[in-house]
Formats: structure tokens, sequence, C-alpha cells
């Protein structure tokens, strides 16, 4: 049996080596503190000269506008944007709010998009994109249409009228619903992209697009204005039929009142009396 008295009074011996504690080094300390002294003020000097430099330039106009470039622009005349941008030489580029500059380019109405970049160290790069008039509308003056189907220009004395007419949308009408009209107009749009392309009946022989919200489409013939109804759909079948005997038609258009496409795989042209009887 274990003797726990004895066991009790027995000293517990300790693993730990006494270490002798050793004096600090305040020559190596300070010099320590001493190169994280220089370093950090070393680093706000440098700071400091780099925003001092830079206000420096700043105040000197080193920034300031000395030119500005216009790209991409066919019609619009390079004065006009300048004078859209109110950019004068001499602004800090840092000063300009790009955004800003080009949307109130964008107001110019043969302007789709207008991208302005800071070219540095003193230039201002303005890129356009210019609407494409595809067709004329007459809302009781008469307006450009560009491709994408927007009504973005009333045309003026010197403006182009070689573009189709469209006919048939109230302009009030127009302005309090403009989803509803979208429609007929891409449908018009459509319908000169395929005219466009074709040889035998095409936009030359076409002298208005008028949209009836029954009927749809109707083209008139610029020989004779005869009535052409199309619809809202299919031009392409339509145009199709009507091409096969367009040669037959052509020579009678004075004396036609309508022709109709609306009827499947039937081309239905009905002769004005008055006009026949006119003629004799």
């Amino acid at each position: 049996m274990r003797d726990l008295k004895s066991n009790k009074q027995k000293k517990i011996k300790t693993n730990r080596r006494k270490q002798k504690k050793q004096p600090r080094d305040w020559k190596k300390l300070f010099h320590r503190l001493l190169r994280i002294s220089i370093a950090s003020g070393s680093g706000f000097l440098l700071a400091s000269g780099a925003l001092l430099t830079a206000q420096m330039l700043l105040e000197s106009g080193y920034f300031g506008v000395r030119q500005i470039r216009v790209e991409q622009q066919m019609r619009v005349s390079e004065g006009d944007i300048l004078d859209a941008s109110d950019i004068e030489l001499g602004d800090s580029l840092f000063d300009l709010e790009l955004y800003m500059i080009g949307r109130k380019i964008e107001e110019h109405p043969w302007i789709a998009r207008a991208d302005v970049e800071r070219s540095f160290p003193d230039q201002v790069v303005i890129r356009v994109v210019e609407r494409e008039a595809r067709a004329i509308i007459d809302l009781g003056y008469l307006y450009y249409v560009d491709k994408a189907g927007e009504v973005f220009k009333m045309l003026d004395a010197d403006d182009q009228l070689n573009y189709p007419v469209i006919t048939g949308i109230d302009r009030q009408y127009l302005l309090d619903n403009p989803d509803q009209t979208q429609d007929p107009l891409n449908q018009a749009l459509q319908l000169i992209d395929e005219l466009n392309n074709r040889d035998v009946f095409n936009l030359e022989d076409v002298s208005e697009i008028h949209y009836d919200q029954q009927e749809g489409l109707i083209l008139y013939t610029r020989i004779g204005g005869v009535p052409v109804r199309l619809g809202k759909m299919g031009f392409k079948g339509k145009l199709n039929r009507l091409e096969r005997i367009y040669s037959d038609l052509e020579s009678r258009l004075m004396a036609l009142k309508y022709i109709d496409l609306n009827v499947t795989d039937r081309v239905i042209v009905k002769v004005d009396v008055k006009r026949t009887v006119g003629r004799s």
C-alpha cells in the first residue's frame, strides 16, 4: 500500500529552466523607431507632394480643354454639335459632366445618341449616331420617321421630300397613345422595307401608305392613285401575287377603283365604271 502522506511531502520539480533576464537594447530600439518615423514621414511628404503637384496642375490649366473632336457625324455640322455641347476651351476636364453633355447634344433632332469622353490631358471626344429618315408621316404637319418608328423632326423648307408618305394616324391620338400607334408605324416601315427590295412593284410605284384602323394598310399607286388593300400582315406573299399580274394591270391603272390582296391566293381587281365611261 502506497504511503500517500510521504508523497505529499515531496517537492514537485519544475520542467522550465530559469532564464536570466536580458537587459533591453535601447540603442537598437531607437534605430528601429527612427527608421519607422523616417518611412512614415517620407510617405506623408510624398502624398503631400503629389497633392500639391495635382493642385498646381489644376490651377495652371494643364487639364484645361484645348481640343474638342467630333466623330461620326455626317448630316449635322460639327459647329452645331459643339454649340449643343456648351463646352468652352479652357474648361477643366474634371468639371465636365459628360452624361449631361451627351443628353444635351441628343436634343438635336438628327442625333440619336451622343457619347462624350475625356482624352487626357486636354481633349474631349464626342461620338454621335445620327438618325436615318425612313418615311414622312402626315400629322397635320409633315414629320420624319426614323427606322425605329420614332417621329423625330418636323420638316422645314430645306428638308427633302423623297420619302414614302404615311397617312391615317391622328396626331393627338399618337401623343396620347404612343404604344398603340407604334404597331401601325412598325407595320408601315416593314412594308416600306419589303417594297424597297422589289423590282416589279416597288416604292417608285407608291405615292402614299395609308393606315386604317379596321382595314390595316392601304397603298395608293403613283399612277392613278389606286388603293391597294394589304391588311396588317403577310405583305411579302400579297405583293408576290400582285407582281405576277402587275405588268398587265399597269396600263389600266387609270380605270381601276381598287386592288384587294386580302383574299388568299387571289387578286381582286375592281374596275371603276365612272372612270371607264369618262375615258370613252
